[in-house]
């Protein structure tokens, strides 16, 4: 053990230096103190996760490549991860920041997040990934740029501003996290906030003539927002690390854990005015609003009224077809100067179907939510580190998580599930959504190709109506009510990427599992630093690997 504490220096700088071994860049270097606060977004004071004393927190803002160090000290009374959103870590599923893959920081601890970001572009952000923490805050914004031989494929916007929109529940998280554990579900939120912020405190200054790019993130829990400007258009131009064809909106649905990009042309005759920016809740009953405040000119007066409408609360069909709309540009580079569309997903041969169906069960007396009839029950060790040292007993046996929905009369249980895939497989997954509420799915580590949506039951005839050629490239999607979506996803990232429910009250209750991404044959102990990075040497350990 001395040893290992006087190398420590050695070890650390190695890893480093083989994370920058790829890159031409200087470390991007965070260091954030997470401590609690207390706020009142709508008058009734709760603890809320703040970051450097900031809510929302700070900035993560880097470039293709970078290796990105962010040192959090955990201020608070609770352990905690943060996990990077969409960001796909380049072969390190050690940084990923959820329970499957890091022991959490205690309190009064601090740890070292270092990684590097794989070939990507974008928008994106980060939140706390465990014991609902995600219902105290704790998020902000992560912006992944080009590099300079990559120019983006429009004009330089004049200015840039995140756009975090999301519901907010005025119980502390606590309270939430008990009454999800005796078998409560979550209530309907009591407000949306733009930016922490409660309506008309979100200001955006424009000046006349000038273009705006707006990253959006929805950071709530589960409510599907609509997000829409006064007498403005929204040009989307990128959705999570893809460019799109430039196209027109008059309003974009946001579900729950998806970023977008938009440019918003100010408008040349508004010297002095304002005009509101909405987010509208989808979906729920007793829609509710976050306003902000598009400003020209530092202007003081009020926005015109009356607010304008959007679309139908129960309108899915409205939100499908614009789903649909949303086209990869196959033309432009991304992160590589290379088009996007020298990719030809549609012509590589597919190496297994999974069909995922979300469920609600009462497993041994608790509500929970299941995926093809398990529900995630989370081990005291991380399956990263079962699978590295080989510590038996910690997740279930390889092939005993069903790759297709059971039948109406199994049994629902708890799981630690795994599906094992190999390096470079090309994995077709259906979501399968039989309820009567919109679903949102996240596949850490990767993205892929959102190929088709549909009403019903899948079946295998439903490929024929597949988007084969310019599907929008992501890492996040929805599954309307009563209808599936599928996607077809290059497994290019070895390690153990979280598959999971957006919702986080699905998410907390079980809808979740692994994708043990493997060289097949190899011990994951023994892979090359080309192929994973090393276990950190700062690893935390926890339950077996102690």
């Amino acid at each position: 053990m001395k040893g290992l504490l006087r190398s420590f220096p050695f070890l650390f700088l190695f890893f480093i230096l083989v994370l920058q071994a790829n890159s031409d860049v200087p470390n991007i270097d965070y260091d954030w103190t997470v401590s609690f606060s207390y706020r009142a977004p709508f008058g009734l004071e709760k603890l809320v996760i703040v970051i450097n004393d900031q809510f929302p927190g700070p900035l993560v803002n880097a470039t293709t490549n970078d290796v990105v160090s962010i040192n959090v000290h955990n201020n608070l009374d609770e352990p905690l991860l943060m996990t990077w959103n969409g960001v796909q870590l380049r072969r390190n599923s050690w940084q990923d920041g959820v329970k499957g893959t890091n022991c959490p920081i205690m309190p009064g601890k601090n740890w070292t997040y270092i990684f590097q970001v794989k070939d990507q572009i974008g928008s994106f952000f980060y939140f706390p990934s465990i014991l609902f923490h995600k219902a105290a805050g704790g998020y902000g914004p992560i912006r992944l740029n080009n590099q300079v031989n990559v120019p983006i494929p429009f004009p330089q916007p004049d200015y840039e501003y995140d756009v975090l929109i999301g519901d907010w529940y005025d119980a502390n998280h606590k309270e939430l996290r008990i009454a999800l554990e005796t078998g409560d579900r979550l209530p309907y939120p009591d407000g949306i906030l733009i930016n922490g912020l409660p309506p008309e405190r979100a200001v955006f200054d424009f000046k006349s003539g000038g273009t705006y790019r707006l990253r959006i993130s929805n950071v709530g829990l589960k409510t599907t927002l609509n997000l829409r400007i006064q007498n403005h258009k929204m040009m989307l131009v990128e959705t999570e690390g893809s460019y799109t064809l430039k196209k027109y909106y008059d309003n974009l649905d946001v579900h729950v854990g998806q970023s977008y990009s938009v440019l918003v042309r100010a408008l040349d005759n508004a010297k002095s005015s304002c005009f509101y920016m909405v987010a509208a809740s989808r979906f729920i009953p007793n829609q509710q609003f976050g306003l902000g405040i598009v400003r020209y000119n530092k202007y003081e007066g009020e926005p015109l009224l009356p607010i304008f409408p959007g679309p139908k609360n129960y309108d899915f069909k409205y939100s499908l077809e614009q789903a649909q709309s949303m086209r990869m540009d196959l033309t432009v580079g991304a992160a590589r100067p290379n088009p996007q569309g020298s990719f030809h997903y549609g012509s590589i041969p597919i190496s297994k179907t999974i069909v995922l169906e979300n469920g609600l069960a009462v497993i041994q007396g608790k509500f929970k939510y299941t995926i093809n009839g398990r529900s995630f029950f989370h081990p005291e060790t991380p399956l990263k580190l079962a699978d590295y040292f080989h510590l038996p007993g910690v997740f279930e046996p390889v092939g005993t998580f069903p790759d297709q929905p059971p039948s109406p009369d199994s049994r629902s249980r708890f799981s630690v599930s795994v599906i094992d895939v190999n390096y470079h497989d090309f994995l077709h997954v259906v979501f399968q959504n039989p309820l009567s509420s919109i679903q949102s799915w996240h596949v850490d580590g990767h993205s892929f190709f959102v190929v088709g949506y549909g009403i019903g039951i899948w079946e295998k005839s439903k490929m024929d109506s597949y988007n084969m050629v310019d599907a929008v490239y992501r890492s996040t999607v929805q599954v309307y009510p009563k209808s599936w979506t599928a996607i077809m996803i290059k497994l290019d990232n070895l390690g153990i990427w979280n598959l999971r429910s957006q919702d986080a009250e699905r998410l907390y209750l079980g809808q979740e599992l692994y994708l043990r991404v493997k060289l097949d044959g190899i011990d994951p102990s023994k892979i090359s630093p080309r192929d994973e990075e090393p276990i950190p040497p700062n690893v935390i350990k926890c339950g077996k690997a102690m």
